[in-house]
């Protein structure tokens, strides 16, 4: 039987182009499909939708396949519909097309294809570095940057949407920090345990519709940060530091990581430990404590100060993101603290004992060289002052004691004369 032309899809053209009168009959290819059409619901959630074709063989099961540009996420199924969650940034186009088995290998028929544009502006407008992060599966916390060609006052909006929302939500707190601009919002796991598999949509722009708006799909399975843990118990056993912390809310331990540093004041090190499993299975430590996990360090000295703090992240048998590490948890210290009030006054006080005596040695040295090796007399002074020349000053009072000590010894004489007389009358 001969097939019309038309009915001929693109591959199957070249079988008909190189048939021979030998060969066995090529496949017969199904028309296209017809009255494909997008649409976008919520954010970035794109829909294609279509008819089957028209003049099908009614003995066929139809079958639809389809992929996106480049041939990516190919897929092959009965419905006539198909969506995706794509930021809505760049140009997008399904091709699809129509065959009557699931057999890969079999030539669909023509592709017809549909594309949907990114809203309209100027590109240099647009915010850049939009990027969100899910703050301990409670809340998610946005940011970026503005365009460049973007007016300094713009008032910036940011709508959310995911599969727990009726309608799409607008964030109400816009903030600046430093260049970057962001929006917190609510979001709280739930119960449903699909619900990490799902993603947000974000998009913003502003107020006036002046800059083009950007949009971003977060999955809920990445940029997930864990709060810092909380250490509950430090305690020493057989040379060994036990660590006991408790894990932040809305994890479980199996689906962390941590890393556990100790420093030491005496040696001033630090280690840290990476830990995968923080199982609390020794007699040690508090049993029977819900979400917590424990750690044994080695080698730690009882001795000496130890301070130890604990980070987070989540690991990649729960989450597809294993790059953003949690704060670091408060200090907690265990062993003998260095007295300081002590160290300070020791700094105080040997300074001035040492000054003191290095000075009372001085001191003693001195006089104790005096006493070794006394000072010789000089014998020139000595006769300058026995043959020296004299002044009349000198003379004159050389002149006056010596009048003095005769007028004294004169009347000394007259004194004992009159005595003398009294005695012998």
């Amino acid at each position: 039987m001969e097939r019309p032309a038309r009915l001929c899809g693109l591959w199957a053209l070249l079988l008909c182009a190189g048939g021979g009168g030998g060969g066995a009959a090529p496949t017969e290819t199904q028309p296209p499909v017809t009255n494909l059409s997008v649409s976008v619901e919520n954010l970035c959630t794109v829909i294609w939708t279509w008819n089957p074709p028209e003049g099908a063989s009614p003995n066929c099961s139809l079958w639809y396949f389809s992929h996106f540009g480049d041939k990516q996420d190919k897929k092959l199924a009965p419905e006539t519909r198909r969506s995706k969650e794509v930021p809505l940034n760049e140009k997008i186009c399904l091709q699809v097309g129509s065959q009557c088995s699931t057999n890969e290998s079999e030539k669909p028929s023509i592709l017809v294809e549909k594309c949907i544009s990114p809203p309209e502006g100027d590109p240099e407008s647009a915010v850049t570095e939009l990027q969100c992060i899910w703050h301990n599966l409670s809340y998610m916390q946005c940011s970026w940057l503005p365009g460049r060609n973007t007016s300094p006052d713009t008032n910036y909006t940011l709508y959310y949407w995911h599969r727990s929302l009726e309608k799409i939500r607008q964030c109400e707190e816009i903030y600046k920090e430093g260049q970057y601009f962001g929006c917190s919002f609510d979001l709280t796991k739930v119960k449903d345990s699909s619900f990490e598999q799902h993603s947000v949509q974000i998009m913003v722009k502003d107020y006036a519709g002046k800059i083009k708006p950007s949009f971003n799909i977060v999955p809920l399975t990445s940029r997930v940060k864990p709060d810092p843990p909380h250490i509950k118990n430090l305690s020493f056993h057989n040379g060994d530091l036990h660590v006991q912390w408790e894990n932040p809310q809305n994890f479980i331990s199996r689906c962390l990581f941590y890393e556990v540093e100790v420093n030491n004041s005496q040696t001033e090190t630090h280690n840290v430990f990476s830990v995968q499993e923080a199982k609390c299975q020794n007699p040690e430590f508090e049993r029977n404590v819900e979400n917590t996990s424990c750690f044994m360090v080695p080698g730690v000295l009882p001795d000496t100060l130890n301070t130890v703090r604990i980070r987070v992240k989540t690991n990649k048998l729960c989450y597809e993101d294993d790059k953003l590490w949690s704060n670091w948890s408060q200090e907690m210290s265990i062993g003998k603290k260095r007295n300081s009030t002590l160290y300070i006054t020791m700094l105080l006080i040997v300074p001035v004992i040492v000054a003191g005596a290095i000075i009372v040695l001085l001191l003693y040295l001195k006089r104790l060289k005096i006493i070794i090796f006394p000072p010789i007399p000089d014998p020139g002074k000595i006769f300058k002052e026995m043959f020296g020349d004299q002044n009349d000053d000198t003379l004159h009072w050389k002149k006056y004691d010596i009048y003095e000590k005769q007028t004294k010894e004169e009347t000394d004489s007259v004194v004992l004369i009159e005595n003398l007389k009294k005695a012998s009358q």
